[in-house]
Parts: structure tokens; sequence; C-alpha cells
């Protein structure tokens, strides 16, 4: 099985930025796509972007221009820079990836991290 640990939320002024970290590990063969969900109290989980192996980036329609999504293949790792944050933006963020893993046989994965909360208030 595959795990994700997400880090770097926390509180921030309108305008500010954070930066948000997300580790994959376990019998990783390959990692496919991976991406960054928000859900805000009350509300559903929400795409916020996403990055396959072959570098196609895609963001809601809300964060384009203001994150910018990246990764690290040799670190398992995947970030967003997340600028410009207004309030709506606050909500615990998850990390998402999926690909192929490899014990006794290989076989397809897809996994969430635990999130990590984003505050932006003044």
């Amino acid at each position: 099985q595959v795990q994700l640990v997400e880090s770097g939320g926390g509180l921030v002024q309108p305008g500010g930025s954070l930066r948000l970290s997300c580790v994959a590990s376990g019998s990783i063969f390959r990692i496919n796509a991976m991406g960054w969900y928000r859900q805000a109290p009350g509300k559903q989980r929400e795409l916020v972007a996403t990055i396959a192996s072959g570098g196609s980036i895609e963001y809601a329609d809300s964060v384009k221009g203001r994150f910018a999504i990246s990764r690290d293949n040799a670190k398992n790792t995947v970030y967003l820079q997340m600028n410009s944050l207004k309030p709506e933006d606050t909500a615990v963020y998850y990390c998402n990836a999926e690909g192929v893993v490899v014990t006794t046989i290989i076989r397809p994965f897809a996994s969430w991290g635990q999130g990590t909360q984003v505050t932006v208030s003044s």
C-alpha cells in the first residue's frame, strides 16, 4: 500500500502565500498522476490541481493563475505553491496519487493523505 503525508498548512493573511508538500511512500513502482483536493466545512471535496507523469497540469478555475503544482519524481513528492490567498481558499487540503505498486505482483493503487489545514483570515 502507498501512504501519503501532507505538510505546510497553517494560518495566513489574505494575499499571503503557503507551500504545501506531500510525500508518498511504499512499494512504488510508478506514480502516474498526483494532485491536490480541498474540502471546506460543510462542502464536498473538490479538485484543486493535478499533474500527470507526462507533465500535463490541470487547475480548478478558482485557483488558476494563483496556485502552481509541481512534482519531484525522485523524492515521490508533489508540491502546491499557493499565492494571493483568499478567505475562500480556507479548507483542509488533501493529497492524492495513483499509479502502480509492486510486491509479489504489480497492481494499481490510488491513495489519499490525511490532509493539512489551510486558513486564510485577517
